[in-house]
């Protein structure tokens, strides 16, 4: 999927007309829920709660499923991201490889831990268990580009890399 577009900010409603085309061509359909909210997360960049809730009432899947397909994927946000998308693999290999330490060095120089998003909304980090990348260990992906056999000097370049626009 293609990065989203910016149709809401944290501090404005989500313009719901957008989901219309999606819950028009899932009408009736059984089984979507997951096609449905990865197609909503394209939209807005993560799942607002007033989202899952009009989903929920066109398509008469209960609210608490919704919410629990979208809290146990890890693909799903439940909260803004940043424009640029970290996912550092906390996988076995990666972590016998100095995972830790390649967090601490992003967290250091972002200053966010786990789960945040910077000030300007340039970064966010998340942990995963397992990028499936394990020779390559430790590996993040930055916007779904691999970048492996990380040290905490070569995630720091990277980081500045992309903060400056030279990567991708």
């Amino acid at each position: 999927m293609k990065a989203f577009s910016q149709n809401i900010n944290s501090d404005q409603k989500a313009d719901l007309s957008l989901l219309e085309p999606i819950l028009a061509s899932n009408k009736g359909q059984r089984g979507n829920a997951i096609a449905i909210l990865q197609e909503a997360q394209a939209i807005f960049g993560y799942l607002p709660l007033e989202v899952l809730e009009k989903i929920s009432e066109v398509t008469k899947e209960p609210l608490a499923k919704l919410y629990g397909v979208a809290t146990f994927y890890t693909q799903f946000r439940m909260k803004p991201t940043g424009r640029h998308l970290i996912m550092l693999c906390q996988g076995t290999a990666c972590h016998v490889m100095g995972a830790d330490r390649v967090q601490q060095a992003i967290e250091d120089e972002l200053r966010i831990e786990n789960g945040e998003t910077t000030e300007d909304r340039l970064f966010t980090l998340l942990t995963v268990a397992c990028l499936g990348c394990c020779s390559l260990a430790p590996v993040m992906k930055i916007d779904g580009e691999t970048y492996a056999n990380l040290t905490s000097d070569s995630v720091r370049r990277i980081l500045r890399k992309e903060a400056d626009g030279e990567c991708n």
